[in-house]
């Protein structure tokens, strides 16, 4: 034994995620960030969404249209 922990498989890789499931967890975090603080632009909200879950241009203008599509249009 040469004094290294043996990692355990499943944390040597990072998980890879369908582009879906992170615009749609994009979208729940939105949401839940514009119960929690009113007062945040949209534009703060997408900006901070986009980066927080590595979105590309294209998920975040769906990102954009889905939370328009949930909101009814309203704009902050």
């Amino acid at each position: 034994m040469d004094g290294r922990k043996k990692l355990e498989p499943e944390t040597l890789m990072a998980t890879v995620m369908p582009r879906e499931e992170l615009v749609r967890r994009a979208l729940k975090y939105m949401s839940e960030r514009r119960l929690a603080c009113p007062d945040l632009s949209f534009d703060a909200l997408l900006d901070d969404a986009s980066l927080r879950f590595n979105l590309s241009p294209r998920d975040q203008e769906a990102l954009e249209r889905l939370f328009r599509a949930e909101k009814g249009g309203a704009q902050a």
